[in-house]
């Protein structure tokens, strides 16, 4: 599987959604808690193109977006082949 970086806060909904999808699809990622570590936001704003909310979602070199967007990955069909290597 590639890489999966998740930007996330610790009471965000949305960031655990997504979580657990990952989990679900046996996909360990990397977790960067910008509430624990505020500097990150920044590192993550700029790599997801100004995204300022939580989750933002990486798959290897592919920006996903947040949770939303990762789950209709999902529903498409699309989310296994990303993951894959």
């Amino acid at each position: 599987m590639k890489p999966v970086e998740i930007y996330t806060s610790p009471f965000c909904g949305y960031c655990h959604a997504a979580k657990r999808l990952l989990q679900a699809k046996g996909a360990a990622f990397t977790e960067h808690d910008v509430a624990r570590d505020p500097s990150l936001r920044a590192v993550m704003m700029k790599r997801a193109n100004g995204g300022r909310t939580v989750p933002q979602i990486f798959i290897g070199e592919t920006h996903v977006g947040g949770s939303d967007e990762l789950h209709a990955m999902e529903k498409a069909g699309k989310l296994d082949a990303l993951l894959a290597d």
